[in-house]
């Protein structure tokens, strides 16, 4: 199977950086999702995705799939780009 490890990203809603350090493991979809005839909702029969394993570390996210026999693949971080301004701009 196919799993997605990557660090969690800022939440961009606030100025914190709560969890970022985290490590979350999601498994790819297998199968195409098809809409329910009752209800309309879009699902399938991999509920394996609804899954996500958070890790203190990259090391060991990387062991729990070794162990599990998980094919993974590390997306990286974007970089963070600062914006410095100062208050005295707001006048200008």
């Amino acid at each position: 199977m196919l799993a997605r490890l990557y660090q969690r990203p800022k939440n961009a809603m606030q100025s914190g950086r709560a969890r970022t350090g985290q490590w979350l493991l999601e498994w790819e979809r297998d199968e195409a999702q098809r809409p329910d005839p009752l209800t309309g909702w879009a699902g399938s029969g991999a509920t394996e995705t609804q899954l996500q394993l958070r890790f203190e570390s990259e090391a060991a996210a990387l062991a729990y799939a070794e162990a599990h026999g998980l094919t993974v693949e590390i997306v990286p971080l974007g970089p963070r780009t600062l914006k410095l301004q100062a208050y005295a701009d707001n006048f200008r």
